[in-house]
């Protein structure tokens, strides 16, 4: 039986670029995103180009049954040796301006989905003769962040489950992989709201360069996956009373 890799929130941006790649190593994909976003074209295409099979899945993941769902229907027909946990949301905004359910998506497409289907989809990876799951945190799980609040919050227990679960499955088959990105230039709206300081220009890194080193480390079996070793060693080295007020102050920036 033929192997593929799921990636969730797949037509757009980051995952995109991690379906072309693993396309072009010659890995079957099944792809996830939202419907109505062209993902069979996209699946269509990954096939006439690459001669590989890719498999389009159009679902809401931030619904808890429609997750289980999916899980179930790969389960059933499919061998999944890479799971990539792409899938999120975050969000710039004063938090007395939201209401309930703005938290509760971040919460549960970044937290729920991700460990959910980590959980759902472990026994299936566990009979194949490796497996490797590769979940996306954030740089702001490392710094919270006023302004965001739940976003930093939400990836800081991505990089703990990712850490966690890496360590729980030593001496199995599967290895776990976290990746912890700043900025990505994905759309205008993004780059618009990161541009408006100079260090979200320093910050910011293409989607294909992202990828690439992240699958070339994923099979390596990296814990911890770096993709902007400057960034990151500021903000390690930073004192939180400098790096907690300077991001609030960044962040409130950018939504002048």
């Amino acid at each position: 039986m033929e192997q593929f890799a799921l990636i969730t929130g797949a037509r757009h941006g980051l995952g995109k670029s991690f379906a072309i790649e693993l396309s072009k190593m010659k890995i079957n994909t099944i792809l996830v995103s939202r419907p109505n976003h062209g993902l069979e074209d996209f699946c269509t295409e990954l096939k006439d180009k690459y001669e590989i099979d890719s498999r389009p899945y159009e679902t809401d993941l931030s619904v808890y049954q429609n997750v289980i769902d999916l899980a179930n229907w790969v389960n059933e027909y499919f061998d999944v040796f890479i799971l990539i946990n792409n899938v999120g949301t975050g969000g710039t905004r004063k938090i007395t301006n939201v209401d309930i359910e703005y938290i509760n998506n971040i919460i549960n497409l970044n937290v729920v989905t991700t460990s959910a289907l980590s959980h759902q989809l472990l026994p299936n990876l566990l009979k194949q003769p490796a497996g490797y799951i590769l979940n996306i945190s954030s740089l702001a799980a490392y710094l919270p962040i006023g302004f965001k609040t739940v976003y930093p919050a939400s990836k800081s227990f991505i990089y703990s489950f990712s850490r966690g679960l890496n360590q729980e499955l030593k001496g199995t088959n599967v290895s776990v992989s976290v990746v912890c990105p700043g900025p990505i230039r994905t759309n205008d709206d993004v780059m618009k709201r990161v541009e408006k300081g100079f260090f979200g220009k320093f910050m910011i890194l293409e989607p294909e360069f992202i990828a690439k080193k992240c699958i070339r480390q994923l099979f390596k079996k990296k814990a911890d996956i770096i993709v902007n070793p400057i960034i990151w060693l500021l903000i390690m080295i930073l004192p939180k009373w400098i790096k907690i007020p300077l991001m609030t102050k960044i962040v409130k920036k950018e939504m002048s």
